[in-house]
C-alpha cells in the first residue's frame, strides 16, 4: 500500500492541538487536528475505549473472538482489544478466529499474515475451514459454478464458519473490523437496493443477527483512514488485497463525500440511527428459527448454507454421473 496516496503526513513548524509539546506528524481525517503520533495514539485508543463502554459491549469473563482476516482492519481490532484489555482491566478472554476459504494466492497469504500476529500479539487462534466443515473450498466452487455467484456462496458460508468457530471455542461474543466508512456504505447500499427493513439493523453496534452468538463493531465510529494511520505508525503487520463487488459503487459515492467533508461519514451514519421503520417495514424483518438440518439460526425451514451446499452437492453428483457416462462409452 503507498500511503502518501491515503493521508497526509505534516511537515510544519506548528505544535500538535492536543499537546502543545511536539510537533504534529499528521493530520486527522476526521476532525482536521494536528496532531503528534502520541496524541494520535491516545485519541484513537480513548474513542474506541469510549464506544466500548457508552455501549456497555462487554462484560468481565466475557470470551471474546476477533474476527481476524490479516488485512489492516482485524490486524488494528486485536491489537487495540489487547492493549485496552490490560490498560482498563476489562477482564476479557481473548481469542482469534480465522476462516479459510480456501483461496490459493489471497487466503493462504493472508493466514501467514494472521499467524504471525498470533505470535505476536500472544492472542489464542482458530483456523476454520470451508473444506472443514463444508466439504468445499472456494477454489473447487468456482471451477462449478463460474464467477457470476461465488460472492454469494463465500459471504454465507463465511458468516456460519464464523458461528461454527465461536461454538468451538465457547465463545460469547464475536467483534469485527467494520469501521465507519463500512457502515455508511452500508446505508448507501441499502438505499440504493431500495432495503429499508435492513436499515435499523445495519446501524446498531451489537448485533445477533441469524446467530446466538452477539456481534460487535467496536470501530462504528472509526474512520477507515484512521485505522491506516494506526497500523503504519505503529509498524502492525497485515496483510493489503481486497475484492471488487456491488460494495465498490457505494464506496467511491462515500470517499467523494468525505473528500467534500469530511464528517460525511459520521452525519450518514447518525442518519442511518435514527431513520425510523414503518410498522410495514418492521414486519418485513425475517422471523428467525431453526435450521431443520443443521440446527443453526434461519428464517426458513432450511438455512441459506444449507441450501447452497445441497445444490453444490447435487450438481457434483450430476456432474460425476457425466463423466462416469462417457467413460463407459469411451
Amino acid at each position: 500500500m503507498v500511503f502518501k496516496e491515503t493521508f497526509k503526513v505534516v511537515r510544519s513548524r506548528q505544535l500538535c492541538e492536543l499537546c502543545f509539546l511536539n510537533r504534529p506528524s499528521l493530520k486527522r481525517p476526521k476532525t482536521s487536528q494536528k496532531l503528534c503520533k502520541d496524541c494520535f495514539y491516545y485519541v484513537f485508543e480513548t474513542e474506541v475505549h469510549n464506544t466500548i463502554m457508552s455501549n456497555s459491549l462487554f462484560s468481565r469473563g466475557d470470551r471474546i473472538g476477533i474476527c481476524a482476516s490479516g488485512g489492516k482492519d482485524s490486524t488494528v481490532l486485536a491489537y487495540i482489544m489487547k492493549i485496552l484489555n490490560d490498560k482498563y482491566d476489562y477482564g476479557l478472554d481473548l481469542y482469534m478466529i480465522s476462516i479459510d476459504e480456501g483461496i490459493r494466492g489471497y487466503r493462504d497469504s493472508a493466514l501467514e499474515t494472521v499467524k504471525r500476529i498470533q505470535i505476536q500479539y500472544s492472542i489464542p487462534l482458530k483456523i476454520v475451514s470451508y473444506d472443514e466443515i463444508y466439504g468445499w473450498n472456494m477454489d473447487r466452487i468456482v471451477e462449478h459454478i463460474g464467477r457470476k455467484n461465488n460472492c454469494t456462496f463465500c459471504g454465507v458460508f463465511r458468516r456460519q464458519a464464523l458461528d461454527r468457530g465461536a461454538t468451538m471455542l465457547n465463545i460469547d461474543h464475536i467483534v469485527t473490523g467494520h469501521n465507519a466508512d463500512d457502515i455508511a456504505e452500508t446505508i448507501i447500499m441499502n438505499l440504493l437496493r431500495g432495503d429499508i427493513a435492513r436499515l435499523g439493523r445495519c446501524t446498531e453496534i451489537l448485533t445477533t443477527g441469524e446467530s446466538r452468538v452477539k456481534r460487535s463493531k467496536p470501530f462504528k465510529y472509526t474512520y477507515e483512514k484512521e485505522i491506516v494511520m494506526y497500523a503504519h505508525f505503529k509498524k502492525l503487520d497485515y496483510f493489503s488485497t481486497e475484492f471488487e463487488a456491488f460494495r465498490g459503487t457505494a464506496r467511491v459515492l462515500i470517499k467523494e463525500l468525505e473528500s467534500l467533508r469530511p464528517s460525511s461519514i459520521i452525519d450518514i451514519i447518525h442518519s442511518g440511527e435514527v431513520f425510523l421503520l414503518s410498522n410495514a417495514a418492521k414486519k418485513r424483518l425475517p422471523v428467525q428459527g431453526n435450521c431443520k438440518k443443521c440446527g443453526h439460526m434461519s428464517s426458513n425451514d432450511y438455512c441459506k448454507a444449507c441450501m447452497l451446499l445441497q445444490g453444490l452437492n447435487s450438481e457434483a453428483s450430476k456432474l460425476s454421473t457425466k463423466e462416469i457416462k462417457k467413460s463407459m462409452i469411451k
